[in-house]
């Protein structure tokens, strides 16, 4: 047996920990912190301008069905929802036509299949941006349902403070199971990155199943002009490249959140990631490097600490650089989880961070090879 403990290589290892160790504190106490030290304030407008919520959905029967009406009874003096039928053939044409005769703020905006022409839902989305009513727009998904009857007052309160667009939160619903808990700590902690980068005047990215910008800033900015040939980057991307340090709000209150049905098989939110994830090499280079140089650091650090622990190589010093960043850890997402409603996830922070250690790093290395052929 190799006895490392007064070797080079031990003592290298060691500082190259001790590194990787610092890195990550700083990202945890610097860039995941801000939602949690964050003060919510409470709607604040006395006049609400007039907005158009936008929701693509193709098949969507069944959510459309369960969602919908709960989108139509917002507590909200003037809105309109624009529906965008994206080419279903379920019985969602004929669902929406019988909404659409009883609501008279309720358009539907359908999209024939056409057999020399395959579109994503850019193009869905763009048709619902130029039939909207309003310069407001707040976007969310079929499947997808507002926390409150409050959800567009607190989104729109942020929209309208001198902002152009406005990031919110789009949780999961809480089930039983392992892998509801490991799609929700996946959302809350990407959550806790992108919305107190945002809370910073450096936002990179939204969620489309909550997101909210002017009509003005699209046209302007030339809709989906530059990413258009992606399936995929609709809000991440669209936010990357219009957001800058003063037209950007981030809306934390409970009652803006918007809910999913989240995936029932690791497979299927695999896809979902995958999807997601396609993106991230078309951001900005500051944004890139920012997002891949902690997910490495992560990854490396757990390396390195699988190795002390596996060898034996300084083991007190290695326990003790390992305890330092996961209370460090459990303290900023203890304050962050609380504020996204997500407490119950604090005593699996452990296990999951690292989780995400093995998977995202792999999901990083394969990704290129996947071809994402429907936004759906």
């Amino acid at each position: 047996m190799l006895v490392f403990g007064n070797s080079v290589i031990a003592d290298s290892i060691l500082v190259l920990l001790g590194i990787t160790g610092v890195v990550q504190l700083y990202y945890i106490l610097f860039q995941f912190s801000g939602v949690g030290f964050k003060k919510i304030s409470s709607v604040k407008s006395i006049k609400y301008e007039p907005v158009s919520v936008i929701i693509c959905a193709r098949n969507e029967l069944k959510n459309l069905r369960e969602f919908l009406p709960q989108i139509l009874k917002q507590d909200y003096p003037q809105y309109q929802v624009v529906v965008v039928n994206d080419c279903s053939w379920d019985e969602s044409s004929r669902y929406l036509e019988e909404m659409e005769d009883a609501h008279f703020n309720l358009k539907i905006i359908t999209i024939n299949e056409q057999e020399k022409y395959q579109h994503g839902k850019k193009f869905a989305l763009t048709l619902g941006i130029k039939g909207a009513a309003f310069e407001r727009l707040i976007f969310t998904d079929a499947d997808c349902y507002p926390a409150s009857d409050q959800w567009l007052k607190q989104m729109v309160d942020t929209l309208s403070v001198d902002k152009e667009i406005v990031v919110g939160y789009g949780a999961y619903q809480k089930t039983s199971g392992f892998l509801n808990k490991w799609i929700r700590f996946d959302t809350a902690q990407n959550g806790l990155l992108f919305l107190s980068r945002a809370l910073k005047g450096k936002a990179y990215m939204g969620v489309g199943r909550n997101l909210g910008y002017l009509k003005s800033l699209f046209f302007r900015n030339k809709g989906f002009a530059s990413h258009n040939h992606l399936l995929s980057g609709d809000d991440d991307l669209f936010v990357n490249e219009t957001a800058n340090r003063n037209n950007v709000g981030v809306c934390l209150s409970s009652e803006s959140f918007t809910y999913s049905k989240p995936k029932e098989t690791f497979k299927d939110w695999l896809r979902q990631k995958r999807r997601h994830m396609s993106s991230g090499k078309f951001y900005k280079s500051s944004d890139k490097s920012l997002i891949g140089f902690y997910f490495f650091t992560h990854a490396l650090f757990w390396i390195l600490i699988t190795i002390c622990l596996i060898l034996k190589l300084n083991l007190e010093i290695a326990v003790a650089i390992l305890s330092t960043r996961l209370i460090a850890q459990i303290i900023v997402y203890w304050t962050g989880f609380r504020k996204l409603g997500e407490k119950d996830l604090i005593i699996l922070i452990p296990i999951f961070d690292l989780i995400a250690a093995i998977i995202y790093p792999l999901l990083a290395i394969t990704n290129p090879f996947i071809k994402i052929r429907v936004w759906k």
